[in-house]
């Protein structure tokens, strides 16, 4: 029997076929990129940027918080990072009387800096390849269910016997679709605290307005410190600053954990996703910002409240609106349909390689039945449960079970729980917000799901409300107790198990019991059968790939999709022309602050300090070489979610600044990659600098970190 393993030494080989503005490549395979990023102007070596056996750069990296990159600049810890990665700690400290969302934060001492319970930052220290490991036991005839039950089975037992000896948190995480497997090791900082942020006027200059989009103005960073038994944290490695800059053609790297890319989807996929999928989803979440829009600007404290709401929500908005103009405009679809023809000739020569073939036939049809399921799941999330009360009800289903026979420890534990979940609903909620956005969302909801395939609570819309969603939505605000902090409270106090069956009944539990019994019994069997299906066609559709790409397209290259785990990405700086007549310069100074201002416009309000300074031209030695207060620039890094925070290094391995976004012309990336208009965004570290310092006045931070004029 032929077992399926594709070899390291063969993902090797492919790894060497590179193309340089694409690709997230595994570190601890970089030595394979190094002549190429060398020949590019690299001036370091791939061992400086990762390796087990010294200090490496690898060491000053860190998923922060679970979703963005941090990186550390100090010898004790000090860590940066997006304005936006840190902006739910910044809410969450902002209170009208001491509003940091607003005014901005710097601790001026250590002892002032913000605790932040729950905020981790994880490092990776070692990845080993295991995919010999975890697939030896698996041939051509094992089936897709025990393959599934036999890799589980060898992740597991891998897993607990590196987790028994090690003093890291043990993982073993998927590649190239279940064709390769890593075992990683990362050691957990769960002391992170809140060291300085800059105003919103400057940290997300340009709002909703100006997010992924060039030219961007946005001074997106914020600051955070690692502690380890209660004392900064010393790193075994922290990056070097540059105040050089860049200039057109410098070569630069990224040193990140990008989220999730989809690149090796077949068209039916892309298609899905682009033309049916994300404009459902954009016109839910356009309809509930709009609401938010307008009650954000009568009240400050409403702004305060939904203000990570907001962002929340419209940072996907934004890039989906993206992804669906660039797969549109750059022939997105087309590419894959031409690459899926070759893909078919190419498994057309040899009888083995038909079973590649079928799968990329049987995509089409597999994709068409899971459509309903999909868009169930899309209505459910985006319009049912934005519905912030129902949405909270989720919480108290578990303590609306409870009999006389469930152990007093137990509904003490919870309801202890729900006190804490209770303060933190209710600190940021309004009701007049949820209210509408209700009507709205269930009114959509209605309209595009099928009678007979939605939750039963729509129906009950029409058998018990006339088909009024509106008279619906009073009764479900007006009798449900989860509205007032005062009621739930009091019902906690006062809880018993014979009270569960009336709390069982509350208009906002029995909604969202509707829903998740809909989804449970209905959409979510459905969709793990396909997801299961699609997935193991992925896998081998993913190995023929592997197989053809080589021969067939040499110059194409082949990475791994991101998934969370720490790549490197590197390209050159430069400008893009994302239409005719449009042609964009590679950087963005504080003048195009000055001429966008608009005092009248959240989003553009200019603080006086950064006016003052800006009038005064007081930039010090954070000024470029032309004089001017450089702000952002672009490049050819392919970066995606997740990405958010990391370092940009120069060719010496310098920090140059932190990424931030992408060019909206070029969010499509995640799914199908153009290197003409795909180009990463990232703050100048100059003009961080320049705020810390001159803005700020907070000159502590600048002594701690090493600076390279």
């Amino acid at each position: 029997m032929k077992k399926v393993i594709l070899t390291l030494t063969t993902i090797l080989c492919l790894s060497a076929i590179v193309r340089a503005d694409e690709g997230m490549w595994i570190p601890a395979l970089l030595q394979r990129n190094e002549a190429e990023m060398q020949a590019m102007g690299m001036k370091i070596t791939a061992d400086d940027i990762y390796s087990i056996n010294h200090s490496s750069m690898k060491d000053a990296v860190v998923l922060f918080g679970g979703g963005c990159t941090g990186e550390i600049v100090s010898e004790q810890g000090l860590l940066l990072t997006n304005h936006h990665c840190g902006f739910d700690w910044i809410q969450k400290h902002s209170t009208v009387e001491h509003d940091y969302l607003t005014d901005g934060f710097w601790a001026m001492t250590m002892e002032e800096e913000l605790s932040c319970p729950g905020l981790t930052a994880v490092m990776l220290k070692n990845m080993v390849d295991v995919t010999e490991k975890i697939l030896f036991n698996i041939t051509d005839e094992t089936t897709d269910e025990e393959r599934a039950r036999l890799v589980k089975e060898n992740i597991n037992k891998l897993v607990t016997a590196e987790q028994d000896r090690s003093e890291y948190m043990v993982s073993v995480e998927s590649f190239y679709q279940g064709n390769q497997y890593f075992l990683m090791y990362n050691e957990v900082f769960d002391d992170v605290r809140m060291v300085g942020a800059p105003p919103s006027n400057i940290g997300k200059f340009g709002g909703d307005t100006d997010n992924w989009v060039w030219p961007r103005h946005t001074g997106d960073f914020s600051i955070f410190r690692i502690y380890k038994d209660n004392k900064p944290y010393k790193p075994d490695y922290h990056f070097t600053i540059s105040l050089k800059g860049v200039e057109k053609g410098d070569f630069t790297f990224v040193f990140g954990y990008p989220a999730r890319t989809n690149e090796y989807l077949p068209s039916v996929a892309v298609n899905q996703e682009a033309n049916v999928v994300y404009p459902v989803v954009v016109d839910l979440r356009t309809q509930i910002l709009d609401i938010y829009n307008k009650y954000q600007e009568k009240d400050a404290k409403v702004r305060i409240q939904y203000a990570s709401k907001h962002a929340g929500l419209g940072n996907g908005w934004k890039k989906w609106m993206g992804v669906i103009e660039g797969i549109r405009n750059f022939k997105g679809i087309e590419k894959k349909q031409a690459f899926e023809e070759s893909f078919y000739e190419w498994c057309q020569k040899e009888r083995r390689r038909m079973i590649y073939s079928r799968v990329l036939r049987e995509f089409d049809a597999v994709y068409a039945e899971y459509e309903k399921y999909r868009m169930a799941t899309t209505y459910l999330t985006e319009a049912g449960l934005s519905i912030e009360l129902i949405d909270f009800a989720s919480n108290f289903t578990k303590l609306a079970d409870m009999t006389k026979d469930t152990p007093q420890e137990e509904i003490d534990e919870l309801i202890n729980n729900l006190r804490q979940a209770t303060a933190v609903f209710f600190k940021d909620y309004y009701q007049p917000i949820d209210e509408e956005v209700a009507v709205t969302m269930l009114t959509a909801y209605r309209a595009a799901q099928p009678e007979d395939f939605r939750p039963e609570i729509l129906n009950e819309i029409d058998k018990n409300f006339k088909g009024n969603v509106k008279s619906y939505v009073d009764y479900l605000f007006g009798k449900s107790i989860l509205t007032s902090e005062e009621k739930v409270v009091a019902m906690l106090d006062n809880f018993k198990p014979s009270k569960a069956k009336k709390l069982a009944k509350d208009p906002a539990v029995v909604a969202f019991n509707s829903m998740m019994d809909f989804y449970i019994e209905k959409v979510l069997p459905k969709s793990k059968e396909y997801n299961n299906r699609i997935n193991n066609m992925r896998r081998v559709y993913m190995e023929g790939q592997m197989k053809m790409i080589p021969e067939v397209y040499p110059e194409r290259n082949l990475y791994p999709d991101a998934n969370f785990t720490l790549r490197v990405t590197y390209g050159k700086v430069g400008g893009f022309k994302p239409k005719d007549a449009v042609t964009y310069r590679h950087f963005t100074t504080l003048d195009g602050i000055m001429q966008k201002e608009n005092p009248d416009i959240y989003d553009y309000v200019v603080t006086d300090r950064l006016r003052e300074l800006y009038e005064a031209k007081e930039f010090g030695r954070y000024a470029d070489k032309d004089g001017s207060m450089h702000v952002a620039f672009i490049a050819g890094n392919h970066t995606t979610g997740g990405n958010s925070g990391s370092p940009i290094l120069n060719a010496e391995g310098k920090l140059l600044g932190l990424n931030f976004d992408r060019t909206w012309e070029g969010t499509m990336s995640d799914l199908v990659y153009d290197p003409s208009i795909c180009k990463n965004i990232s703050v100048d570290i100059r003009y961080v600098l320049f705020l810390i310092d001159k803005y700020a006045g907070c000159t502590r931070l600048i002594d701690e970190m090493t600076i390279d004029e």
